[in-house]
């Protein structure tokens, strides 16, 4: 079973993008990216990191 966690390993700022990245089988790097755009095109991509380190758990 699959669950969606804070990476513990790869982590720049709380483990977010590298937790979907493992989730998702994808880059982390290409999810950091792709956050970083939802961030500055609709503003409220920081809100949304903040919720999210807020509410997964740590791996």
């Amino acid at each position: 079973m699959k669950r969606l966690t804070r990476s513990s390993s790869d982590r720049w700022l709380a483990g977010v993008c590298a937790g979907i990245a493992e989730y998702f089988d994808l880059d982390p790097t290409l999810v950091r990216l792709g956050w970083v755009l939802f961030c500055c095109l609709g503003g409220s991509g920081l809100l949304a990191y903040i919720i999210c380190a807020i509410v997964m758990p740590t791996a």
